[in-house]
């Protein structure tokens, strides 16, 4: 049987997230500062190496690279909810972070 409940710190990879999470929304649009807190579940994932997947919340979904920080979340399962801290950089023309760790 599992068992969620609110408030118990979950499973951390990387640097456990901080601060109040921003919708992705906000992310893409610039209206959030450089390193970032947002809420969400893993949609997609590097199908090889885990190093990176997609965020997705109530207003959008956004590229999470795992890389620089050192973990990978090749043992997670899609539909993963989690919290994940990072830099927001340019992908080409889009949007994403680099992560600094993430909860879940």
């Amino acid at each position: 049987m599992l068992v969620a409940s609110c408030g118990k710190p979950g499973r951390v990879l990387g640097k456990a997230p901080k601060g109040e999470p921003k919708n992705i929304i906000a992310v893409k649009a610039g209206d959030v500062p450089p390193q970032v807190t947002v809420q969400g579940v893993m949609i997609e994932k590097c199908p090889v190496a885990g190093c990176w997947f997609r965020l997705r919340d109530r207003t959008g979904t956004i590229k999470v690279d795992t890389r620089a920080a050192g973990f990978v979340v090749v043992d997670l399962p899609l539909e993963t909810q989690m919290t994940v801290a990072g830099k927001v950089v340019t992908d080409g023309n889009d949007v994403a972070l680099e992560a600094t760790g993430l909860r879940y």
